[in-house]
């Protein structure tokens, strides 16, 4: 502590205030299905992914060609988006078994000093980072139910309800039956949560190891 009348001597900046982000990799690894057809698709949902763009891609493999089977997986932040795109698929198209799998995967970034010292090698921070990524199988065919994550397709309920935008009912049938006012045609994607155990990771969530390298 500073004596008084002593103006206290100012903190030294981060170290990290000279590095630069160059570089991210991920890890490669196997999908945690068994039995998959080699042609699987696999959708890889990033944090900048458009979900229109993945969602036209996705649809266009099952109804168009005739996809049995689609993969959905995401890591980090695009955790979230990755079951949003799930959802949105066994929506519009209906009786699909799906099996969840979550886990841990390493990404790599690559960190160069931008104010080495003079004459020395130029430095660069290796960091490795543990993030939860999750991996969605959807198919049409059924699936083992007795394995973890499986959820059975959702019961069908007909010909879906037409609704105005104020969530009306506007198809012609009576709502007097209704227990309760039909939801907005989003509530239903927005307020479903998809319940999930996250394995402990063996360094934590969010850990980092630092590994610095030198370049002669």
């Amino acid at each position: 502590m500073a004596a008084e009348g002593e103006r206290a001597k100012p903190v030294a900046p981060s170290r990290m205030e000279n590095f630069r982000k160059v570089r991210t990799s991920e890890e490669e690894s196997p999908l945690p299905f068994p039995n998959l057809p080699p042609d699987v698709v696999e959708m890889k949902v990033k944090e900048g992914s458009k979900i229109r763009n993945l969602m036209n891609f996705a649809m266009a493999q099952m109804e168009l060609k005739g996809s049995r089977q689609i993969v959905f997986s995401g890591s980090g932040r695009a955790v979230t988006k990755t079951i949003t795109c799930v959802e949105i698929m066994k929506r519009k198209l209906g009786g699909l078994h799906q099996v969840t799998k979550v886990r841990y995967k390493t990404l790599l970034e690559v960190w160069e000093n931008q104010d080495p010292l003079p004459g020395g090698p130029a430095q660069n921070l290796t960091v490795h980072k543990n993030v939860p990524s999750i991996c969605i199988l959807l198919s049409r065919d059924p699936l083992d139910p007795n394995q973890t994550g499986y959820q059975p397709p959702e019961p069908q309920h007909g010909q879906e309800t037409q609704l105005g935008e104020a969530g009306e009912d506007v198809s012609g049938s009576s709502t007097k039956g209704l227990k309760r006012p039909l939801p907005p045609p989003c509530e239903e994607l927005q307020t479903k949560k998809l319940q999930v155990q996250v394995p402990e990771s063996p360094r934590g969530l969010g850990t980092t190891d630092h590994q610095l390298d030198q370049h002669h």
